[in-house]
């Protein structure tokens, strides 16, 4: 097959990618988003309000953990098993919008929707590396990136949504749905290779491999700080807007939140172009330092100018999330041909489950101490993530990482 007829399939099964991997992803944070509708009409806890964002992650990494372990990224057709569980997150959000909010049924809702994104997250990795030829970190960034946009996009409902939080589920609903049966569109890139049965061992190479191990590390404090940003940026935002007497704060502070996490899709994507040309290793540590100074920053602006916050909100959301693919890319290009889906699956999983931690430390430090401790303790992750990824540079495993570039 030419090349010329290979680049424009390329380009438009990635384009169809993208477009179902944002619509899928809008299911995610929309119980996050809709709390302060919430809010407005009965009383939540903050551990209730925590759990509606926690239950996701714990469903993601019951998912992730199941797939990993059975391999099933590198032994279906992962276009099916995106399609099936997009699907089923469409259903489960849907019902979301019949209950109570804090009906105990909803917590397994969101856990089931979690599992899906399991089916949906990774596996939009792997059908993106099938196609990649030198451009891999380009394409897991625009990847993220549309993982990004979607995960801000119910921000953006709940913005303009403003008296109806049952809609914000039935637009994520009707978005994840319309995802689940385009994704057909998409072709299989010609890098696939499947595995021919289940290999408990090769999930172990997540940990027992050291340069993988090393990426992963870098990953793991990445996403200690990653999601309980994303989680609770709203509601500081919303606080700091109140303090300061602002009309409309909750409806200012969903859209400065939604541009802050949006702006993460531009970040993903220059990320995903100056890691091919650079070196992943230099630009997650570039990322990651950068992402550390806005979470210590963060907290001391607390009733700062809006104009002061919204400029920190944005290079925090820019930079928080550019590094995000270059891990998944350096465990590509690290793994086994037939091992790259199964390892994709079982990094997010450790990386997920750490935010589990997070997530629910934030609310407990802002009680305790206030917002500039509770955003502080997040710039840990990154700070320790630059230490591995700058091991990993050193390690000769390395020059297989970005053509040599590392």
């Amino acid at each position: 097959m030419s090349s010329a007829t290979t680049l424009p399939g390329k380009w438009r099964s990635i384009a169809v990618l993208l477009l179902c991997q944002v619509g899928a992803m809008t299911v995610w944070f929309s119980s996050a988003a809709v709390v302060g509708l919430i809010k407005q009409t009965q009383a939540m806890t903050p551990l209730q309000e925590a759990l509606l964002t926690s239950a996701v992650q714990i469903g993601f990494v019951a998912g992730t953990l199941v797939s990993a372990l059975l391999s099933l990224a590198d032994r279906f057709d992962p276009r099916r098993l995106f399609m099936v569980s997009a699907l089923i997150a469409a259903a489960a959000t849907a019902v979301l919008s019949q209950l109570d909010p804090v009906d105990p049924l909803v917590l397994v809702l969101r856990f089931i929707t979690g599992a899906c994104m399991a089916g949906v997250y990774p596996v939009g990795m792997r059908l993106a590396a099938t196609w990649a030829k030198g451009d891999l970190g380009l394409l897991v960034g625009f990847l993220v990136g549309a993982l990004t946009l979607g995960s801000a996009s119910p921000h953006a409902f709940s913005a303009w949504i403003q008296t109806d939080w049952r809609t914000v589920y039935k637009v994520a609903s009707v978005c994840a749905a319309l995802a689940g049966l385009g994704i057909f569109a998409c072709r299989l890139g010609p890098n696939i290779t499947r595995s021919t049965g289940i290999d408990f061992t090769k999930a172990m190479q997540v940990w027992r491999n050291p340069a993988i191990r090393l990426a992963n590390l870098g990953y793991l404090g990445h996403m200690w700080e990653l999601y309980a940003m994303w989680a609770w940026l709203a509601a500081f935002l919303t606080a700091s807007f109140t303090a300061i007497g602002m009309a409309d704060a909750k409806h200012n502070a969903s859209l400065l939140t939604f541009a802050a996490v949006a702006a993460g899709s531009v970040g993903a994507w220059l990320g995903g172009v100056l890691a091919d040309r650079y070196g992943r290793t230099a630009l997650t540590t570039g990322a990651m330092a950068m992402s550390a100074a806005c979470a210590l920053t963060m907290g001391w602006l607390f009733a700062a100018p809006p104009w002061l916050l919204s400029v920190v909100a944005l290079i925090w959301g820019v930079t928080v999330i550019a590094d995000s693919a270059q891990f998944s890319a350096s465990v590509a290009e690290l793994a086994e041909p037939s091992a790259v889906g199964t390892l994709l699956t079982a990094q997010t999983c450790m990386g997920f489950l750490l935010t589990l931690a997070s997530i629910h430390l934030v609310p407990e430090l802002v009680k305790a101490s206030g917002w500039k401790l509770a955003f502080g303790v997040l710039a840990i992750g990154p700070i320790l993530g630059c230490i591995a990824m700058l091991r990993l540079r050193l390690r000769p495993e390395s020059l297989r990482i970005a053509g040599g570039k590392r």
